[in-house]
């Protein structure tokens, strides 16, 4: 049985218990982060807890530890469960009100936070050499308008994931206006002649840890890359498109809407980076 954390104990997980009136449970009135572990070390974690800072500066939420704290129990969190290649799951609610009312409880209640982790599987970019890519759908972008927090509030992503996977697509990438934001549980890259390109940060999208460093490793090896638009019209005709997020790095689509993505294969520029993206990992966890 997994060990989780809730509310200052950890437990195992049939054990834990959150109360029916919990804001999360009733108006999804959270955030959450996805932190990986690689050989029992956190990933980027100092960017996890800078963005976990803002989501709940976002929705006006306490934050219940600081960087330090909740570093001491992310790690214990991992070692807990076995250490090796985790994906840590945290999730910060509004907590328990005496009642359902939309407004914020007045006196404020603690919050409720809650940590597992569950095994990883490696991800396509340290199997370069095997990795034959993903299938994707483009679908328009029905989202809240602040999709910057990494809210609980998932709904509308899960519809359109669903939508994905029942024509057989690992992934929707996600337009808007007639440009794309992002996928409904990644980010996205576009190739065009060698040049890397990003939708910029806005309220349309999550701004990535795993996107920020893919741009971090495009700059650092000279690899050209923007932070522009992209229309639908130059989404279909890129030599590569990529997803990236926490527990998947980043991974080629080689097929957009039954057709291929190029020659169809993981391309060039997306194997380049994701060796990069192999020897920082390396470094950083001891791999």
């Amino acid at each position: 049985m997994a060990t989780v954390y809730l509310n200052g104990e950890f437990m195992d997980a049939d054990q834990a218990r959150i109360s029916p009136l919990d804001r999360g449970f009733l108006f999804a009135d959270g955030v959450y982060e996805v932190i990986p572990a690689f050989n029992g070390v956190l990933f980027r974690l100092d960017e996890h807890l800078g963005r976990l800072a803002r989501s709940l500066a976002e929705l006006r939420i306490a934050d219940p530890h600081d960087g330090p704290g909740w570093r001491r129990l992310c790690e214990e969190m991992v070692a807990r469960n076995g250490g090796g290649h985790q994906s840590l799951y945290l999730q910060i609610t509004r907590g328990a009100a005496p009642r359902r009312e939309h407004a914020f409880p007045n006196p404020p209640v603690p919050p409720t936070v809650f940590l597992y982790s569950s095994p990883l599987a490696v991800p396509a970019a340290d199997q370069v050499a095997r990795t034959e890519g993903v299938a994707a759908i483009t679908l328009d972008d029905l989202r809240w308008a602040r999709c910057d927090i990494k809210s609980i509030s998932l709904l509308p992503n899960l519809l359109l994931r669903q939508r994905a996977v029942e024509t057989g697509a690992q992934e929707a990438i996600l337009l808007r206006d007639g440009f794309v934001t992002e996928g409904a549980a990644s980010n996205v890259f576009v190739v065009r002649d060698g040049r890397v390109c990003t939708p910029p940060l806005s309220h349309c999208i999550l701004g990535g840890i795993t996107r920020d460093l893919i741009i971090e490793l495009c700059r650092e090896k000279g690899l050209p890359v923007i932070e522009a638009e992209i229309s639908e019209p130059a989404l279909h005709d890129a030599d590569e498109i990529w997803i990236s997020s926490s527990t998947k790095d980043v991974v080629p689509v080689t097929t957009l809407n039954g057709r291929p993505v190029g020659d169809g294969r993981p391309g060039d520029t997306w194997k380049t980076l994701a060796r990069h993206y192999i020897e920082f990992k390396r470094r950083l966890c001891g791999l």
